[in-house]
């Protein structure tokens, strides 16, 4: 979690300028809503004159009439009119920026998830992540109603204060005497309200992470009688959220409009007491000079009212747009590719030389890796949990970059073919396969130019085809988001089948057929033997009995290969590897 601390005025300058930023393309939207907005607000100022001077001028001199009423009555109300369209087409103007300029911004940053590496999502709560999309995004839109609200308040204040001026200027410094202790709330609640505010986010975004993470592992929770556990958890998460809320309203409800409106009814008491000192001591004063500034009364403090409301959702934004801020910065990004780096075709060989690897850059994962593997072979790697396999795999898929050492595609740099290259040769079936919210054309082509004889082709080479035929609606049948719907197994064919479908030159098997029943499995070996001459296949396996005719297989322990060669070699050294088809062949016999 963040350190909760303030942010400086360097600071806020720099948010401000991440989020006007964003405002490219939308800019004249908000000149134009502004422009609106500053007739608007001397229009608003002019009218209590033009009262004043209807009952000074008119009324109190005897001279009014029906004609003369009726054509300052047409002004006021044309006016008025005027102030209420421009009102309009100004908010809707203002709107359609402020959503055109979030839009952009949580687009951006979705993008920027896309860059990021599999240590952000490994060390990131996927709630957090949730939360600064959307959350943040969404108070970033309140941020624009604040600008809003400052540019509405400032203006009305400085077109109510000329007007008073002009009207008397000895009056007017009541008002102006109390605009200091005005600005002394803004900066008393500038100081404490960021720590506050940066509370109160990052509560919501553990109580997003833990109901995300909820969610996911329902079916672990309930299968062990955890409801009311993780309940009371999320109860306790919720509660400190609901505290950061509540210090909140208790800041919102000491320094912002409750503040302002006590101060704006001691201006009208004392401009009250100023007027009946006046006639007392024998001062002419004008009836409709009265009405303007018990009138002004009113609207020069309740801009400022809406300006100090407005400074809570100012706060709330700082704090959304440091961590947009925050992410747009983060230097955990995917690998990068050589600047010369090329899209060129693979034939499929594989060269590991002094490959070594840590996640933290302390402690060791994979060390001193060599291993050669030519076009059209099946490389398998084995070993008890931890040993690395997993690790080999992603630094394979580009998905982490290596600190020594060379992995080499076809004799070529990993880091010299570009990136969509490389991932468009490469095909990676995972033990935990992921499915998208659509129908099963959808989740096996993924978007790819492949018509549906030939998904369906793929998904007869993989064994999907027989359960996917059997659904009322075939493969128009949607799935649900991640495929809760169907097995672990059903899920890993469904994945097969999208490997297969691409025709890539190396296929990737990360214990693909884990979770899938004998007959199944011995279907797709089956397969998968007949395109091992136009395919290299890398496999990482569990079940030994399923790398028998892997043309190398390489044992990983801590990190490091300890053995290799052929399934009958490795039997004739027994060392680790034969121990472990030993121990998975009495474990048969056991089951059976």
């Amino acid at each position: 979690m963040q350190k909760k601390r303030r942010f400086n005025l360097r600071e806020q300058g720099e948010i401000l300028r991440y989020l006007l930023a964003f405002t490219q393309g939308y800019r004249r939207y908000f000149a134009l809503s502004m422009l609106l907005m500053l007739i608007a607000s001397t229009i608003a100022a002019y009218l209590p004159i033009i009262v004043q001077r209807y009952i000074d001028e008119v009324l109190a001199p005897g001279r009014a009439n029906l004609r003369l009423t009726l054509g300052v009555a047409c002004v006021y109300i044309g006016l008025e009119l005027v102030r209420s369209t421009m009102g309009y087409v100004q908010d809707y103007l203002f709107k359609l920026a402020s959503e055109g300029s979030v839009a952009k911004m949580r687009n951006r940053l979705y993008r920027k998830l896309g860059q990021m590496n599999m240590a952000y999502f490994h060390t990131t709560p996927n709630g957090e992540v949730v939360s600064r999309i959307t959350n943040d995004t969404e108070t970033i839109k309140e941020f624009w109603n604040v600008f809003l609200s400052f540019f509405d308040g400032l203006t009305n204040a400085i077109m109510i204060g000329f007007a008073m001026v002009s009207l008397s200027a000895r009056i007017s410094w009541v008002f102006m005497a109390f605009v200091p202790l005005v600005l002394i709330l803004i900066y008393t609640y500038q100081k404490t309200s960021t720590l506050v505010y940066q509370r109160m986010r990052d509560a919501l975004a553990q109580v997003n992470a833990r109901l995300s993470e909820s969610i996911g592992g329902m079916r672990v929770i309930q299968h062990f009688n955890q409801e009311e556990r993780m309940a009371a958890e999320f109860e306790a998460i919720d509660a400190h959220y609901v505290d950061a809320r509540i210090r909140m309203f208790k800041m919102n409800a000491l320094l912002l409009n409750p503040a302002v409106n006590l101060i704006q009814q001691v201006v009208l008491a004392t401009v009250i007491l100023l007027f009946g000192y006046l006639l007392t001591h024998g001062h002419a004063l004008e009836v409709g000079l009265v009405y303007a500034f018990t009138s002004y009364a009113q609207s020069f403090f309740s801009p400022i009212a809406q300006m100090m409301d407005s400074l809570s959702q100012y706060q709330d934004a700082l704090v959304a747009g440091h961590r947009g801020m925050n992410l747009l910065a983060d230097e955990r990004l995917e690998p990068k590719q050589a600047p010369d780096a090329l899209d060129v075709a693979m034939d499929g060989s594989l060269t590991m030389r002094d490959l070594s690897f840590s996640y933290d850059g302390v402690t060791p994962v994979l060390e001193d890796i060599h291993l050669t593997g030519e076009a059209g072979e099946m490389l398998a790697f084995v070993g008890h949990t931890g040993a690395g396999k997993s690790t080999l795999i992603n630094l394979l898929m580009r998905f982490y970059e290596f600190e020594t050492g060379e992995i080499l595609y076809d004799g070529r740099s990993i880091r010299a073919y570009t990136k969509e290259s490389l991932r468009s040769q490469l095909s990676f079936v995972q033990q935990d396969s992921f499915m998208f919210y659509g129908n099963f054309y959808d989740n096996i082509r993924l978007n790819g130019a492949y018509s549906d004889e030939e998904v369906e082709a793929a998904a007869k080479f993989s064994g999907a085809h027989d359960f996917i035929s059997n659904l009322p609606e075939g493969y128009q049948t949607m799935i649900s988001e991640g495929g809760t719907s169907l097995s672990a197994g059903q899920k890993q064919l469904v994945s097969i089948a999208r490997a297969v479908l691409r025709q890539t030159p190396i296929l990737i098997f990360d214990e693909a057929t884990a979770n899938i029943d004998s007959q199944t499995e011995q279907q797709i070996q089956e397969s998968l033997g007949q395109i091992r001459q136009k395919h290299t296949l890398i496999v990482i396996a569990h079940r030994l009995s399923t790398i028998k005719d892997a043309d190398q297989i390489f044992v990983l322990e801590h990190g490091k290969i300890i053995e290799s060669g052929q399934h009958d070699a490795l039997i004739a050294q027994e060392g680790t590897y034969y121990d472990m088809y030993r121990l998975q062949s009495l474990q048969g016999q056991t089951m059976g």
